[in-house]
């Protein structure tokens, strides 16, 4: 296929099914996806309904980790489309890579979803039909306390997603303020008490005494005389808010979303997986924007045009996870799902 052909076929929009919310349309339905041996994804069920695949469209995993949600897309294009699987974890790209080399029409390539547009320009596609995010940290990764996210087991003190890019969370924290840091407890972690867990963990830093994840959780526990031994939420939560500030992990969310909006066909749809309150905030900010009419003024404040919406939103609140699924998989309780799906044409197809 040409490239020019390719850009047609990745314009195209295939008939898209039920145009109902998808509460009411999964009440109806009442389908149960049957869970495969091995790793399972999270909501899995519920985001290929919502992707609403089509044979032939062109898709994108943006964080494809251990390949699940990448192979229930794959199985249901059944030969005829295309499927962008992304991770910047090339543990994670090496994983997937093996579980998905069956599907000869999915690619496999380790890159930040941030930079979404540059990875669509290199494979040729100027349009997709679905994207789908899971955002925040793996299952691979927890489990791997080499990584530097896990509570569970000692390891340096890294979190980084891509362990060959940027600053590990050492690094970070040898330069940051208490200021700063306080400020990241608060906004990715909601710790109440920010300044004092901030201080210690400086303090810490200061006498030489914080290069693994136990000497940041023991920062926590001496800041917080409350907190016992074992793994409580108030540790939770200021390993959660350091690894988002090392990895920008909103910034990155935000930009992906951004870039999706655009590069989506008629029709086109978001799903993303969110497990923290900032993140959602993000996506529905952006969902809602784009889902209301967009005024173009005149200088002099006068409406010369009223373009409609972009997007329409399919989810009205946040999908959350069974209590059956929760009882299997506890890590996927504070997961919530939001999903979109594109209406007017590309900006490129008004000029």
């Amino acid at each position: 296929m040409t490239r020019k052909n390719r850009r047609s076929a990745a314009s195209a929009t295939p008939p898209r099914p039920d145009p109902r919310p998808y509460e009411a349309s999964l009440a109806v339905s009442g389908n149960h996806e049957p869970r495969p041996s091995g790793h399972v994804p999270v909501m899995a069920r519920e985001v290929i309904e919502l992707l609403a695949i089509q044979p032939g469209g062109y898709y994108v995993d943006a964080t494809v980790g251990a390949g699940g949600h990448a192979a229930r897309i794959a199985e249901r294009l059944e030969g005829k489309g295309h499927l962008l699987a992304l991770d910047r974890d090339p543990n994670a790209v090496a994983r997937a890579s093996d579980m998905l080399k069956k599907y000869p029409e999915t690619r496999v390539l380790r890159g930040n979803y941030r930079d979404l547009g540059r990875w669509l320009d290199m494979v040729g596609w100027t349009g997709i039909d679905g994207l789908l995010i899971d955002a925040g940290v793996s299952s691979m990764q927890l489990d791997t306390p080499e990584r530097g996210f896990s509570l569970q087991a000692s390891g340096p003190l890294d979190m980084r997603m891509d362990p060959d890019n940027g600053l590990s969370a050492r690094q970070w924290l040898a330069s940051v303020s208490v200021e700063t840091l306080e400020q990241v407890l608060r906004a990715y972690g909601d710790v109440g008490p920010a300044r004092r867990v901030a201080r210690r963990i400086l303090e810490r830093r200061d006498l030489g005494t914080l290069e693994t994840t136990a000497d940041l959780a023991q920062a926590v526990r001496e800041a917080l005389p409350f907190v016992a031994s074992g793994s409580p939420d108030e540790i939770r939560q200021v390993f959660q808010a350091i690894r988002i500030a090392v990895n920008d992990e909103l910034g990155a969310l935000e930009a992906c979303l951004e870039t999706a909006v655009n590069r989506l066909n008629p029709g086109g749809r978001i799903v993303v997986i969110a497990f923290h309150s900032g993140e959602d905030r993000i996506i529905k900010r952006v969902f809602r924007t784009y889902s209301r009419p967009r005024l173009e003024r005149d200088p002099d404040g006068r409406t010369r045009r009223v373009w409609p919406p972009v997007l329409r939103e399919l989810t009205r609140a946040p999908l959350r996870p069974t209590p059956g699924e929760i009882a299997e998989n506890p890590r996927s309780a504070s997961a919530r799902i939001r999903a979109a799906e594109r209406q007017a044409p590309r900006e490129e197809d008004h000029s």
